[in-house]
């Protein structure tokens, strides 16, 4: 533990060094600000880094993570990054990315209980059961889970779709498309589920707000 500690202090003296000798302005421009186009919200796995999966550069992507890339709607955190986001760095782009082999969707399509994430993969099994008779009927395990992960994604961008801080910016005109993408483990690749909502006629009426 204690060499992996220094380890990763030695690695960011040598990135910091490197960046340096490409750019020698390349941390003095970062400080200036950011006016990044994307935000994206994605799985707090490990293997899934934002920025190296769509080869962006720091100040290019805002970032928001959590279990299985969920939008639940009384998720301060969200909430609080998406208004910043959208109201005051005018991103025109939010991407909900799943991934195939998602440790979250996995537990919520059992019964073991893990402990107080027990709470958050609730939510996780109310998507499971809105299309449960479709799931179900898939009989490979392997093709369900793959199912699970690009249904959640898909539910993920129409709830970020529900919001006010979204259906707000749409009202004031404001340029913003949301997507839905799931990220290969195995391949790298992401593909895009072609759920590109950029305004709310694709909602159930009743979640557009009159704003």
């Amino acid at each position: 533990m204690v060499d992996f500690y220094k380890k990763i202090l030695d690695n960011n003296k040598e990135w910091v060094e490197k960046a340096l000798e490409k750019d020698p302005n390349y941390f003095a421009d970062l400080a200036k600000g950011q006016t990044p186009p994307l935000l994206w919200i994605g799985c707090s796995d490990s293997r899934v880094p934002a920025n190296e999966i769509i080869g962006a550069k720091p100040g290019e992507v805002f970032v928001h993570r959590n279990i299985a890339n969920m939008v639940v709607h009384s998720d301060m955190n969200m909430l609080s990054v998406l208004d910043y986001a959208v109201n005051v760095l005018k991103v025109k782009h939010v991407i909900v990315c799943g991934h195939y082999g998602c440790g979250g969707i996995k537990a919520a399509m059992g019964n073991q209980s893990i402990g107080i994430i027990d709470n958050w993969i609730r939510h996780i099994k109310d998507v499971y059961r809105m299309h449960n008779v479709y799931l179900n009927s898939i009989k490979d395990e392997t093709e369900r889970f793959n199912a699970f992960v690009e249904i959640n994604a898909k539910e993920q961008v129409f709830d970020l779709a529900k919001t006010s801080i979204v259906q707000g910016a749409w009202k004031n005109g404001q340029d913003l498309t949301l997507h839905g993408w799931v990220y290969g483990l195995n391949s790298g690749f992401v593909t895009d589920l072609n759920v590109n909502i950029s305004s709310n006629v694709e909602l159930d009426e009743v979640y557009q707000l009159s704003l």
